[in-house]
């Protein structure tokens, strides 16, 4: 019997919107069959969850195809970035 072990990888950043207003953005990686992805959610400014998916796409990760605020979107590449910070660290 053959046992395999998948390394959970979850963390939480903080990341600065418009300049002014910092949010909590919680990141967890999941697999699909061969493919990678990153449940992300974060609260707006009522407190409601947003929750969204990024997909690895080439190099960078980027968001699926969903309708999402503008704040959130227009920090994809951010995104990118911290995601690929987490995955190149020596602890995730």
């Amino acid at each position: 019997m053959r046992i395999q072990f998948i390394k959970n990888v979850h963390f939480t950043k903080l990341v600065k919107i418009s300049g002014r207003n910092v949010k909590e953005f919680n990141f967890r990686k999941m697999r699909s069959g061969e493919e990678d992805l990153f449940s992300v959610d974060v609260s707006d400014d009522r407190g409601n969850r947003i929750m969204f998916q990024m997909r690895k796409e080439g190099s960078t990760w980027n968001i699926a195809e969903q309708v999402l605020p503008a704040w959130i979107t227009e920090q994809e590449q951010k995104l990118n970035e911290i995601i690929e910070e987490e995955l190149r660290s020596p602890t995730s």
